[in-house]
């Protein structure tokens, strides 16, 4: 593979298997929350608040693999809320370095926000308490206005500039790279506004595509993004898709059309650093009509295409180091659709980058860390009835599914979602093996014999 995939280009490192040493002498804080992924854009943020339930309590996914990307010691983690104390504990014991927590509910987030941009945040107690965390950088799910200016009034800097992070997340500008680097791309038609979907969803119908999708330069967890057929009245579509400008209208790319069998989704996840850019893992996508649901890795299909794994490490490369150049730092990651026919290769296209750390982020760097050359899936699952965290733990460790230090194999609960009275409601839960099939085997087990009803669930 080309590890200068273009002059001055950082170098580009194929890691398989095991994750870099990330930021080995850095420590951070780190703010979690969620829904300042959309850089302002305040509908889709409500759109997912209202889409999900639990959600102030997503960001306590980092708390297990802060302290494996930041490896400086004293990191710092603001959450919207207090993370289950069981789970806590259960880190602890797996000897990972836990973070420092501090509490910044979603409302005082927005608050902070407001005085720091009016220049009246002095004497807020979060910061007064931040001050004197020796952590150098701050960081959050995005480098947005509010993570820039609270670390200008700590003294500290950004793992990412502004522009870089926003840049890197703008799909707009990854696709006129991509076509521009001479790679594959989904045929695309730029709307301006509501008035031009129909007429680009005609012309898609034309071509023999029974199905499109309407991007947003800018979204998340499935936010921005609405897939519409091409030959009915068109649904009413949020006026937030245009908040960053005009939209991409692209072709569906699906079996049955085009000479296609099948479609494919692999993620390649990446840490971009100062100078260089690692490619540590390589996922398939459990997808529900493009909204994520998990994760396994390695793809079972792998040894199935030859040269496979090298082109989708070559087009990771080339797109990982145009978010490099664009000023992004961090993890991230890049993903694929693979359009399969039957009497030639498939052909490899980037869907986009994910300029943040993802929901494939966590279970990667823990299934790395425990289990370097191992195999992992990771599923969202909801509980039927809620349960204390700690009794949860329990019946996993009664089962002999919970994972443990010293084990090859077991359920490693990543996070968990809890109600208003602090149960959990749903969680993240990685299975880790010698193999695809056993991790399968772990997860049908845990889902079904163990003494608790659930379902699987969408990610964010």
């Amino acid at each position: 593979m080309d590890l200068f995939p273009e002059p001055g280009a950082p170098l580009v490192i194929p890691t398989q298997g095991y994750t870099p040493n990330c930021w080995e002498n850095r420590s951070v804080i780190f703010v979690a929350n969620l829904l300042s992924m959309f850089f302002g854009n305040r509908e889709e943020a409500e759109i997912l608040e209202d889409e999900i339930s639990c959600v102030d309590s997503y960001g306590g996914r980092l708390l297990p693999v802060l302290g494996l990307i930041f490896g400086g010691g004293d990191n710092v983690l603001v959450l919207e809320r207090k993370p289950d104390p069981a789970l806590s504990d259960y880190f602890s014991g797996l000897g990972l370095d836990l973070p420092e927590i501090e509490i910044l509910p979603r409302r005082d987030f927005l608050a902070l926000g407001q005085h720091l941009a009016n220049g009246t945040a002095a004497g807020h107690p979060l910061l007064d308490r931040l001050l004197v965390q020796p952590a150098g950088i701050i960081d959050g799910f995005v480098t947005d206005e509010t993570i820039d200016r609270l670390a200008t009034t700590l003294g500290k800097r950004t793992l990412s500039s502004p522009t870089g992070s926003h840049r890197g997340n703008n799909k707009l500008l990854l696709h006129r790279h991509l076509e521009s680097s001479g790679l594959p791309v989904f045929p695309t038609i730029y709307a301006g506004s509501r008035r031009e979907i129909p007429g680009a969803l005609g012309r898609f119908r034309a071509m023999g595509y029974q199905s499109a999708v309407i991007k947003a330069q800018v979204g998340a967890s499935g936010i921005g993004l609405i897939k519409l057929p091409t030959d009915k009245p068109v649904a009413a579509i949020p006026s937030s898709f245009w908040y960053e400008g005009p939209v991409m209208v692209q072709a569906w790319l699906q079996a049955g059309e085009h000479g296609i069998t099948s479609a494919l989704s692999p993620s390649v996840q990446v840490f971009v650093h100062d100078d260089a850019v690692y490619l540590y893992d390589l996922t398939e996508q459990i997808l529900d009509d493009s909204i994520h649901q998990g994760n396994e890795s390695p793809p079972p299909y792998l040894d199935d295409f030859p040269g496979l794994l090298r082109e989708l490490l070559r087009q990771a490369g080339v797109a990982a180091s145009w978010l490099h150049q664009q000023g992004y730092r961090g993890a991230a990651s890049v993903d694929f659709l693979l359009a399969c026919h039957a009497e030639r290769p498939p052909v490899v296209y980037v869907c986009e980058i994910n300029a943040r750390v993802t929901g494939a982020t966590y279970p990667s760097v823990l299934a790395r860390h425990f289990h370097p050359r191992g195999a992992w899936r990771m599923r969202n699952l909801e509980l039927v009835e809620s349960l204390p965290g700690e009794t949860l733990l329990e019946k996993l460790g009664r089962h002999s599914e919970l994972f443990s230090t010293g084990r090859r194999a077991g359920i490693l609960p990543v996070n968990f979602n809890l109600d208003p009275d602090g149960r959990v409601r749903k969680g993240q839960f990685l299975a880790i093996a010698d193999t695809i099939a056993e991790c399968r085997q772990l997860m049908d087990t845990a889902r079904h014999d163990l003494p608790v009803e659930w379902d699987y669930t969408k990610d964010r």
